[in-house]
């Protein structure tokens, strides 16, 4: 119980800004690109409370935290967004489902030079540190996630957007049964074959990007 209770503690505020931004991201860029139905819903919003869904942000993580799954997901309250009100559908819903995944990889960044700074500056508060370890691999996990090319996830958007319109009106019909898909292939233990690739590379190119700075503090 105690490890549940200090996981919970160093994951808490992680998780509550990895979702909360990679949300009101989308909400964002749909209005950017002229739907405002996610604005006029008040879902464009930084408030956490808007975003929260009581089974994909609490129940799922918990159950796969005690079912000893290598990795922790959920997912927020979904974003409505009309991609026929976008002033170019096909193309601009891509726009949209990246910009989820795009604040996560951001929100990395920012807990990878939070962690750089308190090593560089020899700061001994540990739960700050690891927190700071737990907000980049709940982005990294959030951002390879929802990367994964199945709909309704920010990926199978993206490659709804990119296929010819023949295939992708095929392809998106996959969407009522792409989260038991992906359910399954997450206890079947094969997501694992896309999560750390892509968590690997989202990473590798955070730690070159921040290379000059840490080459200066060190």
């Amino acid at each position: 119980m105690n490890d549940l209770i200090q996981t919970f503690s160093v994951y808490a505020l992680p998780i509550v800004f990895a979702i909360t931004l990679h949300e009101a991201a989308h909400a964002y860029a749909a209005k950017y690109f002229g739907d405002t139905t996610a604005y006029a819903q008040g879902r464009m919003s930084l408030n956490p409370i808007k975003h929260i869904d009581p089974i994909g942000t609490l129940l799922i993580p918990i159950v796969l935290y005690f079912a000893g799954s290598p990795f922790l997901f959920g997912y927020a309250k979904p974003v409505p967004v009309n991609f026929g009100n976008l002033r170019n559908p096909k193309k601009q819903m891509a726009f949209v489902a990246l910009a989820g995944p795009a604040a996560n990889l951001v929100m990395a960044l920012m807990w990878m030079l939070l962690a750089v700074f308190l090593h560089a500056f020899g700061s001994t508060e540990e739960f700050l540190m690891r927190m700071a370890q737990a907000g980049i691999l709940t982005n990294l996990v959030i951002f390879a996630f929802n990367l994964f090319p199945i709909p309704p996830l920010d990926g199978g958007r993206i490659m709804t957007s990119l296929l010819p319109n023949k295939y992708a009106y095929k392809f998106a019909q996959l969407e009522p049964y792409g989260f038991f898909i992906v359910l399954a292939l997450v206890f079947l233990k094969v997501l694992h074959f896309w999560m750390v690739p892509v968590m690997t590379i989202a990473e590798t190119g955070l730690l070159l990007l921040i290379s000059p700075l840490t080459f200066l503090l060190n």
